[in-house]
């Protein structure tokens, strides 16, 4: 079956290729890539109307930092949420909660799962918990004002199956950008 077929080995390679760099090039990688995922994210801020488009972006990021490295993956989420902090407090809400975590799910899943159908899963898992927290936690409506701020069983189960689409999106690209980056450093 497509889902639980192992992935191949083009994470692996990546991973091997990252940590032959220095610590310092390591370092200097992840604030460059908490940089670009401050940019992505900021970007519904500072270009209203296409930057809508372009803050899902910046999921990318943190997913290649925690596939490379949990550590490296998991300093580059600090400091993103930190430069949000200073640059567009009003995305701070929503990048711990969505974008962030949602890379943070993937790149730690791809560390540890060699199948699709449970870095998905764990994509997802972590997404919905964080929608669901903005929504009914702090009662931000996060998907517009047609989700009630009341629990709801259905609209939990629906918000599922929309992350596990977008998780299964994000899984495929970033194995595409894996395969292509394996061609690249052989």
């Amino acid at each position: 079956m497509y889902f639980l077929k192992s992935l191949s080995n083009e994470v692996n390679s990546a991973r091997l290729f990252f940590n032959r760099l220095s610590k310092t090039k390591q370092l200097v990688s992840g604030a460059l890539f908490a940089s670009l995922a401050a940019f992505f994210q900021s970007a519904g801020g500072f270009l209203p109307g296409i930057g809508i488009f372009i803050s899902p972006f910046s999921t990318a990021p943190i997913l290649f930092c925690f596939t490379l490295s949990l550590p490296l993956g998991f300093i580059t989420y600090i400091l993103t949420n930190l430069l949000l902090l200073i640059t567009q407090p009003s995305e701070l809400i929503i990048f711990p909660f969505t974008t962030g975590i949602l890379g943070m799910g993937i790149g730690a899943a791809f560390y540890f799962f060699k199948k699709r159908l449970y870095i998905i899963i764990s994509g997802a898992t972590l997404l919905t918990v964080g929608i669901i927290t903005l929504l009914y936690s702090f009662k931000f409506p996060v998907l517009g004002p047609v989700i009630s701020k009341n629990f709801s069983l259905s609209t939990t189960g629906l918000i599922f199956v929309f992350t596990f689409l977008y998780s299964w999106i994000w899984v495929e690209l970033s194995l595409a950008y894996f395969k292509k980056l394996k061609t690249f450093i052989s």
